[in-house]
């Protein structure tokens, strides 16, 4: 199935007038182009988290040359640091009432090992336990604004075909508090790990809360910083296996874009998609329910304790 191939954010998107939009990974590439591309389609406001005041101001620039009447705000925070989240969910809240689509589209991939600021393996801790903490954070209010007379809130979560490449038994909990030593090509391992907890944990989200869509979606294999900033050795094995599929960054953001955006009685709660549009292929890990419901459990019992502390 080749999918919405014609898909075109600015003639296909609809109004999102009354929206507010959460967009983590603001400054630069597909989140950045996630807030340039919805800012147009006039949203009450659009949020947007980063590291880098700089390249926040330059994002908040475009925006209001491209669309002056559109609110759009930055909000700093590190994914790697439980108590950033912490402060970032708490600046939204005293910012908005209401919150509508979240994108949690920030992430990093293949990198040394390492340990986050609260000392999880730092792929796991910032693509998935950063994400979670922060849809935990944010849960009452997303759940407050389905209330209301024709909400239609979303979380879209961005994962990557290396969910289907973890360690051998998919999600290694017992040495998510390490850096998780797993050898020559562990930090591929790792990061397919994190992905993986991306789509299990959105899967289980949607279960859990039916009232919100809750997919994951891969938004193709594309030059953006996530590849630019890898060795040589790592960017050329990435470019040699994916002769021919390559994506500029402007066709790679459509899928978040679709997804978001789409009729809700288009989607599938809870599931996985390619772009665009299209019901993507699984692992046996990635459908693993109870893999699913053991992470969530996990999480959850992590948060609580940091929260607690």
């Amino acid at each position: 199935m080749e999918g919405y191939t014609d898909f075109t954010p600015a003639a296909d998107i609809h109004s999102l007038a009354g929206r507010v939009v959460l967009v983590t990974g603001g400054t630069g590439g597909l989140g950045r182009l996630t807030v340039t591309s919805l800012a147009v389609h006039s949203p009450q406001h659009i949020f947007f988290t980063g590291r880098s005041e700089s390249r926040a101001k330059d994002v908040v620039e475009e925006a209001r040359t491209i669309a002056p009447d559109t609110p759009v705000t930055f909000v700093s925070m590190d994914l790697a640091s439980l108590a950033s989240i912490k402060a970032a969910a708490n600046q939204l809240m005293q910012d908005t009432p209401r919150l509508d689509i979240v994108f949690c589209n920030a992430g990093i991939m293949a990198v040394p090992a390492a340990t986050t600021k609260d000392g999880y393996e730092i792929q796991f801790g910032t693509n998935h336990i950063g994400h979670a903490m922060l849809i935990h954070l944010l849960l009452p209010m997303l759940q407050k604004t389905a209330k209301e007379p024709d909400a239609d809130v979303r979380v879209i979560s961005n994962t990557s075909t290396g969910f289907k490449n973890p360690p051998s038994g998919g999600i290694e909990f017992d040495r998510l508090h390490s850096e998780q030593d797993l050898g020559i090509g562990g930090r591929w391992l790792r990061y397919g790990q994190s992905k993986l907890a991306n789509i299990l944990f959105m899967s289980e989200l949607a279960r859990r809360h039916p009232e919100l869509l809750c997919v994951t979606i891969h938004p193709g294999v594309i030059e953006t910083d996530l590849v630019t900033t890898l060795s040589y050795a790592d960017q050329a094995l990435i470019r040699a296996s994916n002769v021919g599929k390559m994506i500029s960054a402007e066709d790679g953001v459509k899928n978040q874009l679709f997804t978001a955006t789409r009729p809700r009685a288009d989607l599938v709660n809870g599931e996985f998609y390619e772009p665009v549009g299209v019901v993507g292929s699984h692992s046996t890990f990635s459908k693993d329910q109870e893999l699913a419901g053991k992470l969530w459990e996990w999480t959850e019992a992590e948060i609580e304790k940091f929260l607690k502390a």
